[in-house]
């Protein structure tokens, strides 16, 4: 992407949370902006009150083609697909077409911690954000997570680190952006509906290392090995994580590994960069095998950005579970409620499953992203007492999974919570892990996981 200077013109492509933040950056840059979006005014209200005196201009309601293939480049949001016609015309007259996260970065020089994976980004960049706080050192904690990494662009104040979560769906649009450290959680199938195949998915999430040098770092999963294949060649320092055990790793590997895993209930330290050090978990709030990988990861990331191993073990120890993420609501009647609608994958759904040891009434089902749910069968079988599937994707999870438990499909969300409560005896999870996308029945995975709570605080 060409430096952004003064009089170029550019278009932002959809005008949510960071369509708006990075319409605010380019115009204080003296860009000239103009801002496209299919939904009406009414529907942006939010939004264009953001933009209240700011300079540029607006054609909502409909994308007008002429527009795109006049700009010198194009800003796409990440919820807007680049298939649509006037982005494939744009690109045919080479007009750069890049994220937002991407103009941010032009004008940060701070060091940035990026978290990408198919799950646990989220949980992760909390976490390290938390720890290097608890260090004593300022960090903004922005991207896919929440507040668009614009919004620091935007600020006179600056920050030590800068802690970034990002989708596939923000670096499918990225070319330069660069971190210094680079997280990679994990890699399954997810959001097939948007990349087609898991080759274009795993593709997106790649793109992420391209620029990075040999003074940079990079973080992944000893135990994903299309991540591990994937990241081979790099010429960034690695570091790795396990959740298997350090007598696990490979013999030949062994030797020379850098980084952390988990065993006998808590997580080691064993790098020669520094001193091996064990934390130990016993208080800690998150539960699941996955949780100890985010805890791994992040426990990594600290200590890469100058985190004392007593700063960390204070937030490994006093973090809570964020919401809509194997979240405690509540205990009815000896029975327990976990909302989990962040699920949104078959690899999440799986992860949360290994999570309990008491028997499980799941609900599952939602907006079908694509993907195969075969692989929840033995889990299913395993773990599940009772399964509730609801929504778009009922009937063909039911044709995938419903053979391996007592299997209710329902009509409404509502109607799922309470058959879940009465198929429910003392000791029984009802668990909330959809396994698929939201958009069938509420606006995202936070209304229905609000609404979940809802139903059951009212038992």
């Amino acid at each position: 992407m060409l430096p952004i200077k003064k009089k170029m013109r550019a278009l932002v492509v959809g005008l949510g949370r960071s369509g708006a933040s990075v319409t605010k950056l380019l115009a204080k840059k003296g860009v000239q902006v103009t801002v496209t979006d299919e939904k009406n005014k009414t529907d942006l209200k939010d939004y264009l009150d953001q933009l209240e005196g700011v300079t540029y201009e607006a054609e909502l309601g409909k994308h007008v083609l002429k527009t795109f293939t006049e700009q010198d480049f194009i800003v796409v949001s990440p919820g807007v697909s680049l298939d649509i016609k006037p982005l494939q015309q744009a690109a045919k007259c080479n007009i750069p077409i890049v994220s937002e996260i991407e103009v941010a970065a032009q004008f940060i020089e701070e060091p940035i911690i990026a978290v990408t994976g198919t799950n646990g980004k989220t949980t992760t960049s909390h976490l390290i954000a938390e720890m290097i706080q608890a260090g004593g050192k300022t960090v903004f904690l922005g991207g896919n997570v929440g507040t668009p990494l614009s919004e620091y662009a935007l600020r006179k104040e600056k920050c030590d680190f800068i802690v970034c979560e990002v989708s596939s769906f923000q670096l499918e649009s990225c070319y330069d952006f660069k971190p210094h450290i680079a997280l990679f959680m994990n890699i399954a199938p997810d959001h097939l509906d948007r990349h087609g195949t898991f080759e274009s998915y795993l593709a997106a999430k790649l793109r992420l290392k391209n620029n990075m040098k040999e003074d940079d770092y990079i973080i992944t999963n000893i135990r994903d090995s299309k991540l591990m294949s994937a990241l081979s060649g790099s010429p960034t320092k690695m570091m790795h994580f396990t959740t298997d055990g350090f007598s696990k790793i490979a013999p030949h590997y062994q030797e020379k590994f850098q980084g952390a895993f988990y065993e006998s209930g808590a997580l080691h330290l064993k790098s020669a960069r520094w001193k091996d050090h064990t934390f130990p978990l016993q208080g800690t709030l998150l539960r699941g095998l996955h949780n100890r990988e985010n805890q791994l990861a992040a426990m990594l990331a600290a200590k890469l950005a100058g985190i004392t191993n007593e700063a960390i073990q204070k937030v490994l120890i006093q973090f809570k579970p964020l919401p809509h993420r194997m979240e405690f609501v509540a205990k009815k009647n000896q029975v327990f409620f976990y909302n989990d609608s962040k699920g949104t994958n078959v690899a999440s759904l799986m992860r949360s499953l290994e999570s309990f040891r008491e028997p499980v009434i799941l609900i599952a089902g939602g907006k079908d992203k694509g993907e195969d749910y075969t692989p929840l069968a033995e889990m299913v079988r395993r773990h599940v007492k009772n399964l509730i599937l609801v929504g778009e994707a009922k009937e063909k999870m039911n044709r995938s999974i419903g053979d391996f438990s007592e299997t209710f499909l329902v009509g409404t969300f509502e109607e799922a919570v309470y058959v879940a409560y009465q198929k429910s005896r003392s000791g029984d999870v009802v668990l909330l892990s959809p396994g698929c996308a939201s958009q069938d029945m509420f606006r995202n995975f936070e209304e229905r996981g609000d609404h979940f709570k809802k139903i059951v605080m009212s038992f």
